[in-house]
């Protein structure tokens, strides 16, 4: 063999022992990116078990706590009183009770339907049509019945509450009671005497000849809208008869209740109540769509 052969063949082995070495080092890589990719898959795969696990106990935890927290949830329910018919429709009152037993809200619910069915003239000699309901009795619940008054034409002052509207006369006496109202005689004193300076709500006044058979005297706030030269769609009145107070009153116009506006109202309270008992802080007017009806309620119900 002439030196040039073995030049060329020591040549091509280390050529050939170079590419060996290049498919080595590729196959090496190939399997390092094999592995790689097995492991990162494994992880993967773990990493989304483990927070599917995660995820699953956070759900069952939050379960958890809100079925612990519905249960220990304040329950509220609702007893009704009397139902009667009003117009083409009913109405009906009621009493919500918080889980212990004590009183949250009050007051009547009415079909719609009754609205447009209701009367256009009042009865002969009276200012409109009164539908009286019982409510159902609570412990600390003062409140007797709700005179539900309709006044087809109002009633005065007039241009004030001369528009068709409803008096909703919360009582806190009996309806034997409201009956001995007559202004008649030594009862008209008694209608006209006025509450001790600590029992009147804050800020309200009597009304002028504002006492009326079966109702007694009826107090004011002079800071109403409607007295301020602005329409009376809602207000709130309270009424006292022989040095108590009997009654809450919501008054809202028909009209209003035509738009289903819902409102909630804070009302001014008397520095102390002669009775002991559960009295509200503010008074709602609701529709219910669903339902068709509408509310009107005496709530956030304090011992006082």
């Amino acid at each position: 063999m002439s030196q040039n052969q073995i030049a060329t063949n020591s040549f091509q082995k280390r050529v050939l022992n170079i590419v060996m070495s290049f498919d080595r080092i590729f196959l090496f890589r190939k399997l390092f990116v094999v592995l790689t990719m097995l492991l990162f898959v494994t992880g993967l795969s773990f990493a989304q078990s483990n927070g599917a696990r995660r995820s699953q106990n956070r759900v069952k935890s939050s379960k958890a706590n809100a079925a612990s927290e519905s249960f220990n949830a304040p329950r509220e329910r609702i007893i009704y009183g009397e139902t009667k018919p009003l117009g083409a429709g009913e109405a009906r009152s009621w009493v919500s009770l918080d889980s212990n037993g004590k009183p949250t809200a009050i007051g009547v619910t009415f079909s719609e339907a009754s609205l447009s069915t209701l009367p256009k003239e009042p009865p002969p000699g009276q200012e409109g049509t009164e539908l009286s309901i019982n409510f159902p009795q609570a412990a600390g619940l003062p409140f007797k019945h709700i005179g539900f008054d309709w006044n087809p034409l109002g009633h005065p002052p007039a241009h004030i509450y001369d528009v068709p509207h409803f008096d909703f006369h919360f009582y806190t006496i009996t309806e034997e009671e409201r009956a001995g109202i007559t202004l008649q005689g030594d009862d008209k004193a008694r209608a006209l005497k006025q509450l001790p300076s600590e029992l009147i709500p804050e800020g309200y006044i009597y009304v002028p000849d504002g006492a009326v058979p079966r109702m007694g005297n009826h107090m004011v706030n002079p800071l109403s809208k409607e007295l301020h030269n602005q329409a009376f769609t809602s207000t709130f009145l309270y009424g006292s008869y022989d040095g108590r107070l009997i009654f809450a009153e919501p008054m809202i116009t028909k009209a209003f209740l035509e738009a289903r506006t819902n409102i909630t109202e804070a009302i001014k309270q008397p520095a102390k109540y002669q009775q002991p008992g559960y009295y509200p802080t503010k008074y709602s007017v609701r529709y219910d769509p669903i339902k068709k009806e509408y509310t009107v309620a005496l709530e956030g119900m304090t011992l006082r």
